[in-house]
């Protein structure tokens, strides 16, 4: 029986046995133990499937990635430390230094600085693309050693829809997968999977967990993408790995290749592992996934009314709004419902928005997004403020733009928080 994803919410990942902890246990233990040097001989040269050293694997975490990649529908899934970790390892885990790959310019800044900056120390090249422009425009920026396509379902902080299929079409057709981060969305309102992504990744530091207690990361692969098919493209999938005597990953592991050797190397060399302790508080946050995100989709629709109607306000983005420029797409490929997300702009400029951020009593100034309570912060000054104006005006960042997450309070008191800081301008 296939369960739907609010019942994959509850009961995906740890399934107990007969007199079994019915919740899922926290295994705070660093190393496992085994009776015989070659049982565990064998779990080193992964010819064995077991824990051996939290570093690298560990039962809490791998039934929650088991519960996300259940509700993505992919094949197989691992923890990060991070929503950052998830992304680097994503890209890393088949670049190498003189690859290339091409991100949207509109993704999150900490990610645009981590692809744009701390990538190219490495040798490899990211070129950033303004993902609305036709495939006859963006086919330019692929070039031979271009090995993945990277988006975000919808981008943090300007709160755009990525057209999955036109970016799908563009990257297999230069045998090269394309990358998602599914963060915003969550598989509750959208399954990169259905719409041609491979690769999905998250900071389950958001909405996943829910609760602003537990950061960390996941990335989920679908298993559609053929490696062999691309040897040559891929050669840490394709080659062997003289680290694990040899093994060719994509051969020995099949669908599961790509998380096996992000495991079996990037873990075992980064260690950004994601805490048992926080894995479990990230599966107390996906149970009410499903009750969460409809409340945050319903809330933020009210506020982005609200501002669209308000004559000190400037503009609004929110996908959900018919007048928004994203709103076919997100019809299309969000149609429950995008996030609790919205962007907007108060009449006056920079100073002014930042001035009525400081009068929000209900609302908090924090660098968090898409917790249980309603939240904000200026990008230009926060998160993004590594970015120059130009790279700002290439991620669509306006100075006077404020990034709003809308909790799931009673939106009532939301909105007259709102009014009143408004009304003090």
């Amino acid at each position: 029986m296939q369960n739907r994803i609010e019942t994959k919410c509850i009961h995906e990942g740890w399934k107990p046995e007969n007199g079994e902890a019915r919740q899922l246990p926290i295994f705070q233990s660093t190393t496992f133990k085994y009776n015989t040097s070659d049982e565990m001989g064998q779990l080193f040269d992964l010819e064995a499937e077991g824990y051996f050293y939290t570093r690298l694997q560990n039962p809490t975490n791998d039934a929650v990635a088991a519960k996300i990649c259940a509700m993505e529908g992919g094949v197989a899934a691992m923890l990060t430390s991070s929503g950052q970790a998830a992304n680097f390892y994503a890209i890393f885990n088949i670049c190498e230094t003189g690859d290339h790959f091409i991100a949207s310019s509109a993704i999150y800044g900490g990610t645009y600085n981590l692809f744009g900056v701390t990538m190219k120390k490495m040798g490899i090249e990211c070129t950033f693309v303004d993902q609305d422009l036709p495939e006859e425009k963006l086919v330019k920026y692929f070039k031979p050693n271009t090995k993945a396509v990277f988006g975000e379902t919808i981008t943090n902080p300007t709160v755009s829809v990525f057209d999955f299929e036109k970016f799908a079409r563009l990257a297999h057709s230069h045998g090269v997968p394309l990358i998602v981060d599914n963060t915003f969305a969550t598989p509750i309102n959208c399954r990169p999977f259905e719409w041609g992504a491979d690769i999905v990744t998250h900071s389950t530091t958001k909405y996943m967990d829910g609760h602003a207690v537990s950061v960390g990361g996941c990335i989920v692969d679908s298993g559609k993408f053929d490696w062999m098919a691309h040897a040559d493209q891929y050669p840490g999938l394709t080659t062997p790995d003289d680290s694990y005597h040899g093994i060719i990953y994509a051969e020995k592991f099949g669908k599961g290749a790509y998380i096996t050797k992000a495991t079996a190397q990037l873990m075992r060399d980064f260690g950004s592992i994601q805490s048992p302790q926080n894995a479990f508080y990230l599966n107390l946050g996906l149970e009410t996934l499903h009750l969460r995100i409809k409340r945050h989709c319903e809330n933020a629709l009210a506020v982005a009314k609200f501002l669209e109607k308000h004559k000190k306000v400037a503009w609004v983005h929110y996908p959900d709004l018919e007048s928004d420029k994203y709103h076919a797409l997100a019809n299309k490929y969000l149609p429950d419902g995008t996030c609790g997300v919205l962007a907007f702009g108060i009449k006056g400029g920079r100073d002014i928005s930042i001035q009525f951020m400081d009068k929000l009593k209900l609302a908090s100034i924090v660098t968090h997004v898409a917790d249980s309570k309603t939240c904000l912060l200026h990008p230009a000054s926060h998160t993004h403020r590594q970015l120059t104006d130009e790279q700002l005006r290439e991620a669509g960042i306006a100075p006077d733009l404020i990034r709003f997450s809308v909790g799931t309070e009673n939106v009532s008191d939301i909105i007259d928080d709102l009014k009143q800081a408004l009304e003090q301008l």
